[in-house]
């Protein structure tokens, strides 16, 4: 019996350092939350079993949360970065929730109060660097804007530093290895939520179409792989989620590689979609129209030959987003799913089913956003190594704020510079 036992906790992952943390945290896990259903689909699902009861709950919720999805979308980008913010917020709330609970029965001081001041400092941090760069023009003309730009990382250093010496104020003599738990805790939820949330804030100012592409990828494969799993999946995928399945897994990713392709067609087709969030000092506001960069301007790729006879066409006409879209949809079908399946350990190492019971038959926010703080990252990396460049607009801006004698110190540079390239001559000539 003995070995019976200490093989379970070996196929659970717990070790005898894993039991001791247990004592200390407290000895019982948190109790595990169970969904709140909405009685009038309690009402209309009472005849169905339990698993297609959990079908429809989960297939209406979605349906509204897209709806939801696609309003946003509409209201613009300064009010997606306001959800952008406010889902940060909730999901940073789950998970110091759930580290609250594993210990509150020791009445230490400060660890809600610190972990709300830490997030808003690193807030403060990010949203001013945010700012800073996309908004340089506005900063500039303001003057408290300026000050707060000009002193910003060390006001946000100041701020962090004024939480690192109340914490270690709050040290109680018996339970230091707990409150440097919790410390690491809370600055592991702001690295995962914090961070990344704000990656997805950077790809919303390059384009919507960099926020909407990805995000749509990672929510038809969450909902594509629950399909294929439902109706076809027989071969479990990995332990630390046993729903999930190969049949699920595989025809997912198809899903949404196809899905990704139509979608990057049609949004590359409006300015509004595709131009970067830049403010307008003219009118006062922030604007989103520009001239189509090539990525999203059609052109003629001629079709490999292997697939010539199959599809019947020598060329094809597609926008070239279309590609990097591929690419996109791969990382959150393939790559994606990880997230969750992080999330999925992080729930069984503290036996809760979900996050929270937001959402009836989701769970938590952060039950949605698993994968997609994952994909944000990605997403960002990837824009930085193959699709930005210099930005002569930004340049411009920040040229503009120089000094007189700066500015013609630069101009007779750069006037030597396309000289002694013969490109002024040129240029002069015609």
């Amino acid at each position: 019996n003995l070995q019976e036992s200490e093989s379970e906790n070996k196929l659970d992952g717990e070790t005898a350092s894993d039991s001791e943390s247990k004592s200390e945290f407290g000895g019982s896990p948190p109790v595990p939350t169970s969904d709140d259903t909405p009685e009038v689909l309690n009402r209309a699902l009472s005849n169905l079993s339990s698993r297609w009861k959990n079908w429809w709950v989960r297939g209406i919720l979605t349906l509204a949360m897209i709806t939801f999805f696609f309003i946003i979308i509409y209201l613009g980008p300064m009010v997606l970065m306001t959800i952008v913010m406010c889902v940060q917020i909730k999901c940073f709330h789950e998970i110091i929730t759930i580290g609250y609970n594993v210990y509150h029965s020791y009445d230490l001081p400060w660890f809600r109060t610190l972990s709300w001041y830490f997030l808003l400092c690193v807030n403060y941090f990010f949203y001013g660097e945010t700012v800073t760069d996309y908004f340089f023009t506005l900063v500039q003309r303001e003057e408290p804007l300026r000050i707060l730009s000009k002193y910003h990382r060390f006001i946000s250093f100041a701020l962090y530093l004024t939480g690192f010496c109340m914490f270690v104020l709050s040290l109680v003599k018996k339970h230091y290895r707990l409150q440097f738990y919790m410390f690491g805790w809370t600055h592991v939820t702001l690295l995962i939520v914090v961070t990344q949330s704000h990656l997805i804030i950077h790809n919303l100012f390059e384009g919507m179409i960099w926020f909407i592409v990805p995000i749509s990828c990672v929510i038809c494969n969450d909902i594509m792989a629950y399909m294929f799993g439902f109706f076809f999946g027989r071969t479990p995928l990995i332990k630390l989620s046993p729903k999930k399945t190969w049949e699920g897994f595989i025809g997912g990713f198809f899903a949404t590689v196809l899905f990704g392709l139509l979608l990057s067609y049609v949004m590359s087709g409006y300015r509004c979609f595709t131009c970067p969030v830049e403010f307008n000092n003219d009118t006062n506001s922030f604007t989103v129209d520009c001239e189509p960069s090539e990525l999203f301007q059609l052109q003629e790729y001629n079709i490999p030959l292997v697939l010539q006879s199959v599809v019947g066409w020598k060329t094809v006409r597609m926008y070239p987003f279309q590609i990097h879209s591929i690419a996109l949809s791969t990382f959150a079908s393939l790559i994606g799913p990880f997230g969750g399946f992080f999330a999925s350990g992080f729930k069984r190492a503290f036996k809760i089913k979900d996050f929270a019971n937001t959402i009836p038959g989701h769970g938590g926010i952060m039950d949605r956003f698993d994968c997609q703080y994952l994909m944000a990252t990605f997403v960002n990396v990837y824009i930085a190594s193959f699709i930005r460049g210099p930005n002569p607009s930004k340049l411009i801006q920040q040229f503009l704020t120089l000094r007189p004698d700066q500015q013609l110190h630069i101009f007779n540079t750069l006037r030597a510079h396309l000289v002694d390239k013969g490109m002024l001559g040129s240029l002069e000539d015609a």
